[in-house]
């Protein structure tokens, strides 16, 4: 079986960073465009929308992070024992 990769804690922090800017962006951007359409000002209300939710979610990310690594290596490890 396959060794997890443990990557350092500043790498950690600095991808859960990137992942929860990344998708808090394009989630809001979304959910903006969706019932405003392109109208004007649409794109302030997404970077407001955007700048409240990044901090959030980078937070909610390193709560939310750990456990779903932990199950994915439960749920690979099962996969491994069935083959």
């Amino acid at each position: 079986m396959e060794t997890p990769m443990t990557p350092s804690r500043p790498a950690l922090l600095l991808a859960q960073l990137f992942i929860s800017g990344s998708m808090s962006f394009l989630m809001t951007g979304i959910f903006a465009a969706v019932p405003l359409g392109f109208a004007p000002g649409w794109g302030a209300i997404w970077m407001q929308h955007w700048l409240t939710a990044w901090p959030i979610a980078f937070v909610l990310s390193l709560v939310v992070g750990p456990l779903c690594f932990k199950a994915t290596f439960l749920v690979l490890r099962g996969a491994a024992r069935l083959r």
